[in-house]
């Protein structure tokens, strides 16, 4: 065993982000993930729209085999339940009851394989009175308070960029799953476990749960660029003469440490600035002087300047620079690669590392649908080549 999760059988039937990046993470440890789709695809792989759409199964979807089933025939529940018997753990990412609808139940998959490990991930969860709303990223950041509190408090309030809902919930999902096997390494018995999108995202919101309990429970404003809780100042994105750098100063030693290497120590004799507290109370002064002074420097110059002086700060950067940045390549975090079906494109690995001469499983692009579904049946179940090809005109795989 090479790797943490080698050995490890998982039948991975999520879609779109939130269950594949927990699958994905799965992969890179070294467990050996199918992913089960449907005849014509997940909807990921089937995404249209902007050039480039579909292109993120690519990241999501690397070292795992593929194979096409049909779960809505009788032949291809049964042949599930058959890979369920063998398996150590089941993912799925449906609606709420969707597998009950499958008749596919926790007590189906249960009496199948009582060891296995059935992981759920959706977005409010099997339970309570929103379980059967319709769930996305962008919903769950709308009903979890992210919309809200994102923007700034004179416009409407935005979505935060990246899909935060979908993959905070993946890797909840993930950790959920190892804690799962391991406890069956000590009891014997597989367990089901669930994750939700809105309770996953919840904890991202202390700041502006500290800004609200302090306020007596009032609404708190939309803060834009400043701290959420505006318990930190400077805390912003500021002009430069190429864009912008955004810089945090956590204390009061950050502070004098920014204004000493802007050359403005006069800042410092403020009595309105002499205190996080001060500065807070204070904040459009505060982000008026600094904002005079960066305008003068480059990214580069800034960003130097400030990193010599210990003053935490980073230029903004485009998502070009961020797809070829160095240091992720150095790290192997990015790489580049030829896609079978993508194309020249940059894809990532986990962000969790094991150490070692064998942690890092080798990198296998994800692969086109159903490319392993003979493989797999034959390996797994046994199956010949005249009953695969039965299935095939059946419409079971």
């Amino acid at each position: 065993m090479t790797h943490p999760f080698a050995g490890v059988s998982v039948l991975d039937l999520t879609q779109i982000y939130n269950g594949p990046y927990a699958t994905f993470l799965l992969a890179q440890a070294g467990a050996d993930v199918i992913k089960i789709e449907p005849p014509g695809g997940e909807h990921l792989r089937r995404r249209q729209g902007a050039s480039g759409a579909a292109m993120p199964f690519a990241m999501l979807n690397a070292n795992k085999r593929t194979m096409t089933l049909n779960l809505k025939c009788g032949e291809g529940r049964a042949l599930l339940l058959q890979l369920v018997a063998a398996a150590d753990v089941l993912v799925e990412n449906f609606a709420p009851g969707a597998m009950d609808r499958l008749d596919l139940s926790e007590a189906t998959l249960r009496e199948a394989n009582p060891r296995l490990v059935y992981a759920s991930g959706s977005g409010y969860g099997r339970s309570g009175p929103y379980r059967d709303y319709p769930a996305m990223d962008l919903t769950v950041q709308a009903m979890a308070g992210v919309i809200d509190t994102t923007g700034y408090n004179d416009a409407p309030p935005v979505k935060a960029g990246p899909a935060v809902a979908d993959f905070l919930a993946g890797v909840h999902l993930f950790g959920a799953i190892a804690a799962a096997l391991y406890e069956r390494e000590r009891t014997g018995k597989g367990r089901t476990v669930e994750v939700s999108m809105m309770e996953a995202v919840y904890p991202t919101l202390a700041s502006g749960l500290g800004l609200f309990y302090g306020s007596d429970g009032k609404d708190v404003p939309r803060t834009g660029n400043r701290h959420t809780g505006l318990s930190l100042c400077p805390y912003n994105v500021y002009p430069v003469s190429d864009g912008y750098v955004a810089i945090i100063t956590n204390n009061d030693q950050h502070w004098r440490w920014l204004v000493e290497a802007l050359e403005a120590r006069r800042l410092l004799d403020n009595p309105r600035f002499a205190s996080v507290g001060e500065r807070c109370s204070h904040m459009d002064e505060v982000d008026g002087e600094i904002a005079a002074l960066t305008r003068h420097y480059t990214k580069a110059q800034l960003f130097g300047l400030l990193i010599g002086a210990r003053v935490p700060c980073a230029p903004v950067r485009t998502l070009t620079e961020v797809v070829n940045d160095p240091h992720l390549h150095e790290r192997g975090a990015l790489r580049w690669i030829d896609h079978p079906e993508y194309g020249r494109i940059v894809v990532n690995t986990s962000a969790i590392r094991f150490d070692g001469p064998d942690g890092a499983v080798e990198y296998q692009p994800s692969r086109p649908l159903g490319a392993d579904t003979e493989r797999i049946l034959a390996e797994r179940l046994g199956l010949d080549d005249d009953r695969i090809e039965a299935l095939r005109r059946q419409h079971v795989v």
